[in-house]
């Protein structure tokens, strides 16, 4: 039974508590799923988060606009992760891809969440490009105005959901001035003429990932999303808030680990006693709880500050993401060395935390990144 004291803690209301355990109830009676079509897989975890309205969480209600809630997301994260790493997926990218939309999108773009809040659509966010991934201001893909539309000429990569997809959050840059300052954001329909998958991409844990290619794909200049040459602004923006949520979603398989843990070491006999008898392995549970609770603390302070209301939470988020998924990869290996040969047989739920837990210490900052900007932020630069 996994530890929920931590929802008693300051950080929370009664609705996040009633919300997780409605959440945790519904995961019990669906997840897992069969992941050997990832594709259909998405579609279904989609649909069916959506019917049971925990997407409503991922976006802004265009009737009725309030801030996203956080913590509520965050809740989400690590309950999903904890039973299933791709429900995870398939509901973070609700949130992710509809992000720019919720914080700056105008009155009609925001007609889309009610689509993808219902689990009618699905959506993408479209930052990464083959030499532009951590550095933004790299980027390559041009949106060149031709007068009451813009021509999007490029290629994304990496780009989760990439494939299935009904929309894009697509940057580019229009050159309002050098580097960061000259690139805007975009809302592309899937079916946009020109706009092609180019590859698919896959992964140790497979998850739907594409490389796409825009060949002159022209959009209404209503497409625009905020201001022109507010686009890395925009995309830290929603980085600002969801980066926290990858730090829980970590959280979810930290604690998943640490449950198969405390399962085999209490039911695993080793020289006539229970595996738990050795100091040694009690030594590891200790570091792994341990963990757990720092990067619970990290996380959802960084979801705390931003709904109290922070404008922006840069420091609070890195710091959470960057030890929540470092923890993380460090109490799951602990999990497979003590699983031993069961620890690295396929279809192993510790396995698959082991493959599962890698690429959140990559994705939206890699944890080197996340060091930068924490130093930053510590002197104020």
């Amino acid at each position: 039974m996994p530890d929920r004291s931590f929802l008693n803690w300051p950080f929370f209301e009664d609705r996040h508590r009633e919300h997780a355990a409605r959440l945790d109830e519904w995961c019990a009676a669906n997840l897992p799923v069969d992941h050997s079509d990832v594709d259909a897989a998405c579609k279904s975890l989609v649909a069916r988060l959506g019917d049971a309205g925990f997407l409503k969480a991922t976006a802004i209600d265009p009737d009725d606009p309030q801030p996203l809630d956080v913590r509520t997301l965050c809740i989400t994260r690590e309950t999903l992760a904890r039973h299933d790493g791709l429900a995870d997926f398939a509901f973070a990218m609700q949130g992710l891809g509809t992000g720019a939309i919720s914080l700056f999108g105008s009155d009609e773009q925001k007609e889309w969440l009610k689509k993808t809040r219902a689990g009618k659509a699905l959506s993408a966010f479209a930052l990464s490009e083959p030499r532009s991934g951590s550095d933004v201001a790299n980027m390559e893909m041009t949106a060149a105005r031709d007068g009451d539309h813009f021509v999007l000429n490029g290629e994304k990569t990496w780009i989760s959901n990439g494939g299935i997809a009904d929309l894009y959050c697509v940057f580019a840059r229009t050159g309002e001035a050098p580097g960061a300052k000259g690139i805007s954001a975009f809302l592309v329909p899937a079916d946009a003429p020109g706009l092609s998958v180019a590859e698919r991409l896959e992964v140790i844990a497979p998850h739907p990932l594409a490389r796409l290619f825009f060949d002159g794909v022209r959009i209404p200049a209503s497409a625009l999303i905020g201001k022109a040459g507010d686009g890395f602004k925009i995309a830290m923006s929603v980085l600002d808030v969801f980066r926290s949520t990858v730090g829980a979603a970590a959280l979810g398989f930290a604690r998943r680990a640490l449950d198969e843990t405390t399962a085999r070491a209490g039911s695993r006999q080793l020289f006539g006693a229970p595996l738990f008898d050795l100091q040694m392995v009690q030594g590891h549970i200790a570091d792994m709880a341990l963990g757990v609770d720092a990067s619970s603390l990290l996380v959802y302070r960084a979801a705390w500050t931003k709904d109290s209301g922070a404008p922006r939470v840069t420091r609070e988020a890195a710091m959470a993401k960057l030890h929540a998924t470092d923890t993380a990869q460090e109490i799951v290996d602990q999990a497979v060395q003590i699983h031993g040969g069961d620890g690295v047989k396929k279809g192993h739920i510790v396995e698959s935390l082991y493959r599962e837990i890698r690429a959140l210490r990559i994705y939206e900052g890699a944890s080197d990144v996340q060091k930068i900007v924490i130093a930053r932020q510590t002197m104020g630069a």
